[in-house]
């Protein structure tokens, strides 16, 4: 199938083959005797093209109806419809999460939190593994996540001989909050068969002592993966607790009026089995959220299991394919032209720049929507370089909207190249707000940093941007990322906003995270707006986001999740 022919798709309906494989095609027919609900008296913004602004809303069954005048939605929606009065209460099209982790909160979500938002100190989570292992049952593996050494006071990594000291009898597994390094101590250095002969794999790093001996510090999730599957309670929870875990993350979605979550690497632990998990999550009606996948490359046996772009339905459905490019910024790995502010280091290409245009090729050329992960200047010259050789092989790379996730920093000429490639930007705004202290003066600079998630630089150039948390990277929440677009504001510092230049206006946010970020998993046929005959997902918020002091905006109550016609949470 050329690449032209999946763009008709993308743009309709979901495929009858899709249909047929996932089995589901069902699930989206309404039911027998119609149901019809108004929504009066309040501000619907169904994020049209024209950011209009009605007084009502009528949903039939599980599809848009109408907007506009009271009188004339009434009319439209006829005798026997149930009301919803408002009370000046705001409707928008439920908020999408364009790039989170569903496997890290599903299979981490019950594991303790002793980043630095909790523990500030190194100390503090020192102590807070100690008490952990208090509470783990025998034979079970020490965990811990969200540890960030950048931002504790003062920054400090965690080795496996600090970690030997609090938990000496147990293996120990502690994820940094970027998702990108691990820490472990000693004994699960021993069960996962590292030692100072190990090679360092492939675009990853053990980090060593001077003696060469493995310290405790994995780089990369070439060298953190394979150790976090030697632990079995890891596995077990995948094998019999992932479907009802993967419900909880639908129920967490709802109350923040989230009504899609776009998994930005599915089938990291289990492959395309993940996928039949996924699949399971909506079996009587229990799943509370979209879900598009995007499939991880380095997983492997997409091919061989047959999955191809764009399977499933309008619930579940193969989105992209996902390729980590370089690690994370703040963790010093992100791949930059020039060495990091304080560290004299470049970083790491997770793949390589000729693997890469390799692969961009191949997948391009099968019709996949690229979705690559780039944090560092280097690595994004290295995704355009690669999307640029697609599209001079004859591959209509403006047609798959390729993305590049987090986006972290951005040239000028990058945003011009990017132009030119109809590529999408997706930045995790988050990184402003929570770490643009520490990345102005310790990872790039008062200069370097102005170039961070620049939102209003790619507006006024045309690009459709979207913004994520990378969920559990930063907490799940679209009312935070719209404040921290419009604001800039830094949680250390709350009076210093971050290149002011590049604040978007509360509209252009909202599109970012309803309109926009559709667009971006190729589902603009189906969600993202509040238009006639889309899904009837939407958010009822307290407040306007646009009548509000914009440093407020996250307080907004999300008072109604409505997913599919289906109200999931309040009322």
């Amino acid at each position: 199938m050329s690449v032209n022919r999946r763009h008709f798709i993308q743009s309709g309906a979901a495929t009858a083959a899709g249909l047929a494989l996932w089995g589901c095609g069902g699930r989206q027919k309404p039911p027998a005797v119609s149901a019809t609900t108004v929504f009066r008296n309040g501000i619907v913004l169904p994020v049209d093209a024209g950011f209009s602004q009605h007084a009502a809303l009528a949903v039939r069954n599980n599809k848009v109806l109408a907007t506009g005048d009271e009188a004339a939605v009434m009319s439209a929606a006829g005798r026997g419809a149930k009301v919803v009065d408002l009370d000046g209460r705001v409707i928008l099209p439920g908020f999408i999460e364009p790039h989170m982790h569903f496997l890290l909160l599903a299979g981490f979500g019950h594991v303790r939190d002793i980043g630095p938002f909790e523990f500030p100190t190194f100390e503090g989570a020192l102590a807070a593994l100690r008490e952990i292992r208090a509470s783990t049952p025998e034979g079970e593996w020490v965990m811990g996540r969200q540890f960030d050494p950048i931002l504790l006071e003062p920054e400090r990594e965690l080795l496996a001989s600090d970690i030997d000291e609090v938990v000496p009898d147990r293996p120990v597994f502690v994820l940094n909050a970027s998702g990108h390094i691990a820490y472990v101590n000693s004994l699960a250095l021993e069960l996962a068969g590292i030692t100072r002969d190990t090679p360092d794999p492939e675009g990853a790093e053990f980090g060593r002592n001077d003696d060469g001996s493995p310290n405790g510090v994995l780089y990369g999730p070439a060298a953190h993966l394979p150790v976090m599957l030697v632990n079995p309670g890891i596995t077990n929870r995948m094998q019999n607790e992932f479907v009802s875990a993967g419900r909880e993350v639908g129920e967490q979605a709802a109350t923040l009026g989230i009504t899609t979550l776009c998994d930005q690497a599915t089938g990291a632990l289990a492959g395309a089995s993940e996928l039949e998990s996924y699949r399971a999550m909506y079996e009587g009606d229990a799943m509370k959220a979209r879900i598009r996948a995007y499939v991880y490359s380095e997983a492997g046996g997409w091919d061989e299991a047959g999955v191809r772009p764009f399977d499933g339905d309008a619930l579940m459905r193969v989105a992209g394919w996902k390729i980590v490019s370089d690690g994370s910024n703040q963790g010093f790995t992100g791949r930059q032209r020039e060495p990091y502010y304080t560290q004299d280091t470049l970083g790491l290409y997770y793949v390589a720049p000729d693997a890469l245009r390799a692969a961009v090729a191949d997948r391009a050329a099968r019709g996949w929507q690229l979705s690559i992960h780039g944090n560092g200047d280097a690595a994004i010259d290295s995704i355009l370089d690669a999307m640029e050789a697609a599209a001079a092989a004859g591959t209509n790379v403006k047609a798959l909207r390729h993305r590049i996730e987090h986006c972290s920093i951005l040239h000028d000429e990058q945003i011009t190249r990017m132009q030119a490639l109809g590529m999408v930007p997706s930045f995790l705004i988050n990184h402003v707000h929570f770490w643009g202290h520490v990345m102005r003066d310790s990872v790039f600079g008062p200069d370097k940093v102005q170039l961070l998630d620049r939102c209003k630089s790619v507006e006024d150039a045309g690009l459709n941007w979207v913004m994520h948390t990378d969920a559990p990277v930063s907490p799940l929440g679209s009312l935070h990322k719209l404040r921290v677009a419009v604001t800039r504001d830094l949680w250390k510092e709350p009076d210093t906003i971050l290149a002011p230049g590049e604040r978007v206006s509360v509209e252009s946010a909202i599109r970012s995270i309803t309109r926009d970020a559709a667009w971006a998993c190729h589902s603009e046929h189906e969600i993202g707006s509040l238009e006639p005959g889309k899904f009837a997902d939407l958010v009822v918020l307290e407040d306007d986001p646009r009548a509000v002091e914009p440093s407020t905006i996250s307080d907004i109550a999300v008072s109604e999740t409505w997913m599919n016609g289906r109200r999931v949470f309040g009322g």
